[in-house]
C-alpha cells in the first residue's frame, strides 16, 4: 500500500513485491525466526490507520519531510502521499514492537508513530498502554549512507541519478564504474570525520562497514592511500559482499512458487498478531466487537 502513493506500473508491482522479498531472504533474513509478509495481505494495517488517522492532525501531517518535499517541487500530492505516515504508525503498532530498525531519515516517522500511540492511550486507554511506544534502533555507522555523487545526500532508490548509489543487484562492472566515478576532493590522504570532505567520509565508511574492519583499521590501511589505490579496493569489497546475496536472489526468484509459500505462511502468522491488536484499539474506542 505505500508502494501506490506515488505513480506505479499495475503490470510490474507484483514482480516488485515478489524481488523484495527474494532480496530479504537472499540477505539473510530466515523466514523460520521472522515473519516476512505482504503488508497488503493483512487488512489490519489499513484498518488499524483510519482509526489512527482520526485522532492525527493535518496539520502535523504536513510538517513531515516526505509530504514536505513533495509539496516544495510543487507536485500534485496525493491524499495517500499524506496519510503515509499514519500507515506506517499502523504497520508499526500493529506488532506491538518495543525497537524498529530506523535510519536517520526515518526517524521522525518513528516519532510521530510515538505520538500518536501516546495519544491513543491518553484518549483511550483508561489508565493503560493499549498500544505499545516503540523506540529507534539505530546501526550508528550505516544509519545514513550518502550518495555517491554527493556527499550531503542520503544514498536513496529514488534518486533521479543511477550513479549516485549501489544497488543491491548492480553487477560487478557496473560497481567498479560507480565507484570510479565517485565524487572525492583533491586532497591527498583518507580520513574520516572531516566535514569539509564529507565524500571521503562517505567511501571510508562503507569500506570499514562491508570490510567488516574497524575505523582503526582502516585508517591504519588507508590513510596515505590515494584514491587510484582506495576505490579499486572499496569497489572489490562491495563487489564481494555483494555476491553471494546476488547468487541467492537469483535462485529464489526461479522458485516463484517456493517465494509465495513463504509470504503466504507469512501473512497467517502476522494476522494473529496483527487482529488481535486491532481488536484491542477498536474495543478501547468504544466499537462494537
Amino acid at each position: 500500500m505505500h508502494a501506490v502513493t506515488e505513480d506505479y506500473d499495475p503490470k510490474t508491482l507484483g514482480q516488485h513485491v515478489l524481488s523484495t522479498a527474494a532480496l530479504y531472504l537472499a540477505c539473510g533474513l530466515d523466514p523460520q525466526k521472522s515473519t516476512l509478509f505482504v503488508q497488503s495481505h493483512v487488512a489490519a494495517h489499513s484498518q488499524l490507520a483510519r482509526l489512527l488517522g482520526s485522532i492525527t492532525s493535518v496539520g502535523q501531517l504536513k510538517r513531515m519531510i516526505q509530504f514536505r518535499e513533495k509539496a516544495k517541487e510543487g507536485e500534485d500530492a496525493s491524499l495517500t502521499l499524506l496519510d503515509y505516515p499514519v500507515l506506517m504508525a499502523a504497520d508499526i503498532l500493529l506488532y506491538d514492537a518495543d525497537l524498529v530498525p530506523v535510519g536517520l531519515d526515518q526517524k521522525q516517522h518513528l516519532e510521530l508513530t510515538r505520538d500518536i500511540a501516546s495519544r491513543f492511550n491518553r484518549l483511550f486507554g483508561k489508565g493503560k498502554d493499549v498500544l505499545v511506544l516503540p523506540a529507534p534502533y539505530l546501526v550508528t555507522e550505516t544509519a545514513k549512507v550518502m550518495s555517491l555523487t554527493d556527499g550531503t545526500k542520503k544514498m536513496s532508490k529514488s534518486d533521479t541519478n543511477d550513479a549516485s548509489r549501489i544497488n543491491l543487484m548492480d553487477p560487478p562492472e557496473v560497481i567498479r564504474k560507480k565507484i570510479k566515478s565517485a565524487k572525492t576532493d583533491s586532497i591527498r590522504g583518507l580520513e574520516f570525520d572531516n566535514p569539509a570532505r564529507p565524500e571521503v567520509h562517505n567511501l571510508l565508511t562503507i569500506y570499514a562497514v562491508l570490510s567488516g574492519k574497524t575505523r582503526q583499521e582502516v585508517i591504519g590501511e588507508c590513510a596515505d592511500m590515494g584514491y587510484g589505490a582506495f576505490k579499486p579496493l572499496l569497489a572489490e569489497t562491495i563487489v564481494n559482499y555483494l555476491s553471494p546475496i546476488q547468487a541467492r536472489y537469483k535462485e529464489l526468484m526461479s522458485e516463484p512458487e517456493r517465494l509465495l509459500q513463504v509470504i503466504r505462511d507469512g501473512r497467517d502468522r502476522a494476522r494473529v498478531v496483527a487482529d488481535r491488536t486491532l481488536s484491542r484499539a477498536s474495543q478501547a474506542m468504544g466499537f462494537v466487537a
